[in-house]
């Protein structure tokens, strides 16, 4: 055999025995008492863009696509959940401290504004997670004022 036909083979080999190798799923089935909506009002249209184009990657529950245990393909998106939960995690957001909500607030307002949100990767895929015009601005308006209800509150504590 030659010493390509040997690589395929070998690669192939790999790419088999790494499809038993899975990461941890990010899936809770019970709704989480610290989610956002607890502690902020989240008007339904607003909730169902951030369900659409943020969960995923931001909450304790990430909707899997038929791809999401090929690998290595599931490991680059269990780290993407991760990652993206570490930064910001919708279902944990009622924990923050109002500092911490402001400073979340204010970083997510940037990321819309900068495009940088929902990720192009994610996006290339998930086409329905792309934030039309209308859902920016309706983002950044109910963005714009939670801060200013929570600045408020945070003055009369």
């Amino acid at each position: 055999m030659s010493r390509t036909k040997i690589g395929l083979v070998v690669l192939l080999s790999i790419l088999v025995v790494i499809q038993f190798f899975q990461p941890a799923r990010n899936e809770s089935v019970q709704v989480e008492t610290s989610n956002i909506a607890t502690t902020i009002d989240v008007p339904d249209n607003v909730q169902a863009i951030l369900q659409n184009s943020c969960y995923d990657c931001h909450s304790n529950n990430t909707r899997y696509p038929w791809y999401s245990t090929l690998q290595p393909g599931a490991w680059w998106m269990a780290s993407h959940v991760e990652e993206g939960k570490e930064e910001l995690n919708f279902d944990d957001f009622a924990n923050y401290s109002k500092r911490r909500k402001l400073s979340k607030l204010k970083a997510m307002q940037g990321a819309i504004e900068d495009e940088s949100m929902p990720l192009p990767s994610y996006t290339f895929i998930h086409r329905a997670a792309i934030l039309s015009e209308k859902d920016k601005q309706l983002l950044k308006d109910w963005l714009d004022k939670t801060r200013n209800e929570i600045s408020i509150s945070e003055a009369r504590e």
